[in-house]
């Protein structure tokens, strides 16, 4: 069983940065892809971006393309999200995902972590 815990949430004023890390155990971490998924109040869950096992392939949603950058530490068993630039509409819960799959991973990753609150105050 893969564990996945996010940590690096917060209050940021708009216009401000933030790094979410998430830290995986129970599987080799090079043999995952990984990704990060968000969920605002009252708004469906919706992906973020995702990254491939070695760190080669990355991708991003629309909406935080240009701003947010995805990466990983596999001697760490880490994977980041460094978000700039910061608007009140990035206020939302961000989950770290894992799957074996690269495809999945965007789509329906098979493990998630718990959460960590992002609050962007205008």
């Amino acid at each position: 069983q893969v564990q996945l815990v996010e940590s690096g949430g917060g209050l940021v004023q708009a216009e401000g940065s933030l790094r979410l890390s998430c830290t995986a155990s129970g599987r080799t971490f090079s043999s995952l892809a990984m990704g990060w998924f968000r969920q605002a109040p009252g708004k469906e869950r919706e992906f973020v971006a995702r990254i491939s096992w070695g760190g080669g392939n990355r991708a991003y949603a629309d909406s935080v393309k240009g701003r947010f950058t995805i990466s990983r530490d596999n001697a760490k068993n880490t994977v980041y999200l460094q978000m700039n630039s910061l608007n009140p509409e990035d206020t939302a819960s961000y989950y770290c995902v894992g799957d074996v799959s690269l495809g999945t991973v965007a789509d329906r990753p098979a493990y998630w972590g718990q959460g960590t609150q992002v609050t962007v105050s205008s």
